[in-house]
């Protein structure tokens, strides 16, 4: 149903824009369209109420009628698409012969009887769009009643399963369940504290309720009074406090559940009753922030002892229900440990952590290993292998094992496992069902690029403009994170400013988005398997070819139709059967990432590329072509091209034509047109090789939010520096800037003169800067938070201005060679308290830069430090390694240089004792550091290098 909805969304947008007068449509075809696209609002505002709802309460006759609006949603789409595409196909600049006049004759001709046809198709879907509204009128009356009445007593909360679970039946909750109760009254004065509350975060299935049953059992006794009340996603307050209220006093308020108090009256009771008592209380899977606004009326800091304990999914309502107090936690969840994993799986099936027979051994840990450690998983599937009091073959072992991530067979524990972590999916908005569901493409284990995933969502039309004008890509990324805090997938490579660059989808989250996206035909992934093959019954909108791809699969694909394809994700092994390019007519998509082009031209043969009018993502990255074609300047809807890894030298001049293109990321020895300033729409360019003429044409690509550029100045004068600096000058919506050197690092670079944009994030250079910019400093970069730089000659008081940019997060600061500064015991190191106030990740190359440097107070949240010790100044001096101001420490790394050591016209015997002396020093030097670590209250990692 929600499938429906997300097709309706972009549908409809285009619905607008043929309204136009410049698409110059028919009186009766614009009524039309009208009508429909007033129709198609009606019905998306139904599928939009009804998509909340789980598919088995669903009356079947309301999902065949979504299955058809969304299947007329695409025929539309498509059909509006195609008149849109002819009107705007551009003439082929061909010289006029006769002979070229009498081919564009006929050009003119076949296009308008195209026209005439696409304008066919759109009246066509018109009807049928009104017959389905009809329909529509039909069903209202299940929309209001029968469906949410027959859902509403249809299910039972598996949840109580895990709230009522015997403690001793779990394994690898003691450890973590006692952790949460040195949290909780680990202090021995912890009965004369304020309150405090900790928040249980994590995703569906991890046993967050298990955990906090266990922590409540364990310590409710030593409390005045206690209470474990379940809010889930309804946003009954009233039935929630008067469940708090009778758990309470079960005497006191028997029958409160029958009373018809509202919520004012229920919280006052509750305050009252709470008022100079000492209590601890669970909340159990809280989803909305508002809720727990008012939930939290009920608890006064001035409750000394007690104690709240929440669950919850979403990272943002567990920041809410912990900011009431600086001693207030959350607590992360995570996954069981392998041993852990083990045992839980080991007991469950044989009545033993240990006992497992020799020849399951092999095919337990794979199956371990698809689980992930969470617990709701590890049970389910070892449910499914010992049911009936019975003990499956190793056979049926390994063929659950390799249908885990592929769509699981039902049964009655896999239906409760995903109708737990259904609660989490529809949760979701409409559009972010979509494009989680979209995540379906990716095979199992796949590492799922941040940037990647949000263009190729742009691309298929699930971002859709706001009313703020926000760009389509921060929108995008919005999306990304917001799945990421309702814990639906798993951050990857978080960088120092808390943003993951890549996600990765759970076995089991993957086994419920396959079977939604087969059960609404969202996607057909293809790998080789017997239960992965062509429906003929159903026309393919998105094809993923997968890796593991058998030749079995080759025929049935070689029949099937490819005419309303519009995406095709191919992986790398998948690629001997993909389809030739002239099959495809309605490609929105082409991702063709990883796979060996020159191997295979003769089945992906690029000259057909001009044919595919509606692309709007093309990725041959590492796909190692040699050529692109220039057809390529046909694709007038063209957002995204990523050529980066492949082998192209020179792109065509076509390429200029591409003026809706957002995104282009080519190689540092790739070749631009020189007309590169008509890409006007450009927020996207890397990796652009610099001269004089590209450096002109930069300035007016003024909407580029990220900028790589080649550095490669070959003239002594500047003159390059300069018009580089005069066309930066004008990107006042850049973001990022990265700098590459050509010369391995002998450039040398200034950009004086530069005023950065106000809203510049990050910026990195690896050519060498003979001194610190002056634009480098808190009124030109507020908003710096990355900063990647290498100074030729160094200033200490460089270190302070840097120190006051006010949100600089990660800083790699180089000094080159002996140029770099030394700070002398006798010379003290100044530096505010107040420097680095938010910095992570802060790495001194070349500069011996201690950590006993910074007074305390500066640098308070960095947990990565690494810096340079000369071990030539440790000889006559007595050197402070302690790391204690930095109270966030979790890892240093340590340089040894041995600049100004034993030269190399020494003799022999002088030789051999110098480097004694180096080495001795070295092993006390890394000593002294290992003892400072040891010291630091949190024992963070050494590393020396």
């Amino acid at each position: 149903m929600q499938l429906a909805a997300g097709a309706m969304r972009p549908l409809l947008s285009k619905l607008g824009k043929l309204l136009l007068d410049e698409y110059n449509l028919d009186t009766k075809v614009k009524k039309g369209v009208r009508s429909v696209t007033t129709e198609l609002t009606m019905m998306e505002a139904a599928l939009l109420k009804v998509a909340e709802v789980p598919r088995d309460q669903l009356d079947n006759q309301v999902w065949i009628w979504a299955g058809k609006v969304r299947e007329l949603s695409y025929e539309m789409e498509d059909a509006v698409d195609a008149f849109m595409v002819r009107l705007e196909e551009s003439a082929d600049g061909e010289a006029p012969t006769m002979k070229n006049r009498v081919k564009k004759i006929l050009k003119k001709a076949t296009r308008l009887f195209k026209k005439g046809k696409d304008l066919h198709q759109i009246s066509d879907a018109i009807e049928e769009a009104q017959e389905l509204a009809k329909q529509l009128g039909e069903l209202r009356l299940r929309y209001g009643h029968e469906m949410h009445d027959a859902g509403a007593a249809a299910v039972i909360d598996t949840r109580l399963i895990a709230m009522y679970k015997d403690v001793t039946e779990l394994v690898g909750i003691e450890d973590t369940r006692d952790k949460v109760i040195r949290i909780l009254i680990g202090d021995k004065e912890w009965k004369k504290q304020q309150l405090k509350a900790v928040s249980i975060v994590g995703f569906g299935g991890l046993g967050k309720t298990t955990l906090a049953r266990a922590v409540y059992e364990k310590i409710k006794i030593q409390f005045d009074c206690w209470a474990f009340v379940t809010v889930s996603q309804s946003r009954d307050i009233k039935r929630v406090f008067k469940d708090m209220l009778y758990e309470l006093d079960m005497n006191k308020y028997e029958g409160i559940h029958q009373t018809a108090r509202g919520e004012k009256q229920l919280l006052n009771l509750l305050v009252e009753f709470l008022k100079n008592k000492r209590y601890v209380i669970v909340i159990d899977d809280i989803w909305d922030e508002q809720v727990w606004r008012f939930l939290k009326c009920a608890f006064s800091q001035n409750s000394i002892g007690s104690r709240l304990i929440t669950t919850t999914r979403k990272v943002n309502v567990s920041e809410a229900c912990s900011s009431s107090s600086t001693e207030d936690i959350i607590y992360r969840l995570k996954p069981l440990s392998d041993d852990d994993s083990q045992r839980l799986f080991y007991r469950r099936i044989f009545k033993s952590e240990t006992g497992c027979p020799d020849e399951f051994e092999q095919v337990s840990r794979g199956i371990l290993k698809k689980c992930g450690g969470v617990p709701l998983a590890i049970i389910t599937i070892a449910s499914l292998l010992a049911s009936n009091q019975k003990i499956k073959t190793k056979d049926q072992w390994y063929v659950l094992l390799n249908s885990i991530g592929r769509g699981l067979a039902e049964g009655d524990s896999i239906d409760d496992m995903q109708r737990i972590l259904s609660f989490s999916y529809y949760d979701l908005p409409s559009h972010l069902k979509t494009c989680f569901l979209y995540l379906s493409i990716f095979p199992e284990d796949y590492q799922i690029s941040r940037n990647r995933v949000i263009w190729r969502w742009i691309a298929e039309g699930f971002v859709q403009p706001d009313k703020y004008g926000t760009r389509m890509f921060e929108l995008g990324e919005g999306y990304f994170n917001e799945l990421i805090n309702r814990s639906m997938i798993q951050p990857v490579n978080i960088d120092s400013e808390g943003r993951a660059k890549a996600c990765h989808v759970h076995d089991m989250m993957l086994d419920l988005i396959l079977s939604l996206s087969d059960e609404a035909n969202f996607v057909t992934i293809l790998d080789g398997t017997q239960r992965s093959t062509p429906n003929p019954q159903r026309k393919m909108r998105r094809l993923s070819l997968q890796n593991g791809m058998e030749d079995t699969s080759a025929p049935q694909l070689a029949t099937a139709s490819m005419s309303r394809v519009r995406s095709v994700a191919l992986f790398q092994h998948a690629i001997c059967v993909m389809p030739p390019l002239w099959k495809f007519e309605v490609l929105r998509v082409l991702d063709l990432e990883g796979c060996d082009m020159p191997e295979s031209w003769y089945k992906i043969n690029l000259k057909y590329i001009g044919n595919l009018l509606h692309l709007r993502y093309l990725r041959l990255n590492d796909s190692y072509i040699r050529e692109l074609p220039v057809e390529i300047g046909k694709l007038q809807y063209l957002l995204v091209l990523d050529l980066l890894g492949s082998g192209i030298v020179q792109l065509p001049s076509s390429v200029i034509l591409l003026t809706y293109l957002l995104s282009l990321r080519i190689n540092f020895y790739t070749k631009m047109p020189f007309e590169i300033g008509k890409l006007l729409s450009l927020e996207e360019l890397s990796t652009l090789r610099m001269d004089s003429n590209i450096a002109k044409e930069l300035g007016h690509l003024t909407e580029l939010r990220m900028l790589q550029i080649v550095w490669e100045e070959r003239e002594t004068d500047g003159s390059l520096e300069k018009v580089i600096v005069e066309s930066l000058g004008h990107l006042r919506k850049l973001q990022t800037l990265l700098i590459v050197d050509a010369y391995s690092g002998e450039g040398v670079i200034m950009l004086d003169g530069w005023v950065p944009a106000p809203q510049l994030r990050s910026f990195s250079s690896g050519v060498m800067f003979s001194r610190l910019p002056t634009w480098v400093n808190s009124s030109s970069v507020p908003l710096l938070s990355s900063l990647h730089i290498d100074v030729g000659e160094l200033k200490q008081r460089d270190i302070q201005v840097i120190g006051r940019l006010p949100v600089l997060l990660d800083l790699w600061l180089t000094a080159k060679g002996d140029a770099g500064i030394e700070f002398l015991p006798e010379e003290p190191f100044v530096v505010s308290a107040d420097s680095f106030p938010y910095i992570k990740e802060c790495r001194f190359y070349g500069l011996q830069i201690l950590p006993s440097m910074f007074p305390r107070g500066a640098m308070p949240m960095v947990q990565s430090l690494r810096f340079t010790v000369r071990l030539s100044s440790m000889v006559d001096a007595e050197w402070d390694f302690d790391m204690k101001n930095l109270p966030s420490l979790e890892q240093v790394d340590v340089d040894f240089s041995c600049n100004g050591g034993c030269p190399e016209a020494a003799k022999e015997p002088e030789a051999a004792l110098w480097q004694f002396a180096a080495d001795t020093m070295r092993r006390l030097t890394a000593d002294a550091l290992r003892f400072a670590a040891d010291e630091h209250p949190n024992r963070p990692y050494l590393l020396i290098h």
